[in-house]
């Protein structure tokens, strides 16, 4: 997946509500939400304004879906690396690259992630707390088997720094992708591996 992708689509040929979803993405992080208007997602995608009404039926869903894709997409792939065979030791590892990854190949969604959640409506704000927190509790599991003395709340603090750390990547762009993935992925081990 590319910069400018469409958002956790992973398909070559996305789908026009991808399209559009990832246009949104790449105009929120820039502007804020309140700052684009359904003309100009419509403009970035060579349609009109009300035409996107045929995909989705407001902007405020449009945020939705795309913060709740993000936060499924997450934990789903949080998931996977438990599920895969190896020690403690590298599935912390292979969790700490698939975030890097994520990070590094969609900054503009990590920039709407962390701008937006306030713009939610309600019911999908509840959704995505309760799925980050799942996620997060993948985080807790695999850190506290990597890191055995490590209790609940500081393995939950050290996740959350983490992810702030490898969440910085909008604003730290000052290597090629391959050696801040590299970077990072160091950074955030050795500092889950000092929280003990």
């Amino acid at each position: 997946m590319s910069h400018g992708s469409a958002p956790l689509s992973g398909n070559e040929n996305p789908t026009r509500r991808e399209q559009i979803l990832a246009a949104a993405a790449e105009l929120f992080a820039k502007h804020g939400f309140h700052g684009v208007g359904i003309d100009d997602i419509g403009a970035a995608v060579g349609i009109s304004g009300p035409a996107l009404y045929r995909h989705f039926r407001s902007k405020d869903a449009m945020l939705g879906e795309m913060l709740t894709s993000i936060s499924e997409y997450l934990l789903e792939g949080g998931r996977r690396r438990i599920e895969r065979a190896g020690d403690a030791d590298e599935i912390l590892a292979g969790l700490v690259r698939f975030h890097v990854d994520f990070a590094l190949q969609q900054p503009a969604l990590i920039t709407v992630q962390e701008r937006n959640l306030a713009n939610l409506t309600d019911a999908d704000r509840r959704q995505v707390r309760a799925l980050q927190r799942r996620y997060v509790e993948v985080w807790v599991s695999v850190l506290r088997a990597a890191v055995p003395q490590l209790d609940e709340p500081h393995a939950r603090s050290a996740a959350h720094a983490v992810f702030g750390l490898i969440n910085s990547t909008p604003y730290n762009r000052h290597l090629p992708d391959d050696e801040l993935a590299e970077l990072l992925t160091r950074l955030a081990l050795g500092a889950l591996y000092a929280a003990k």
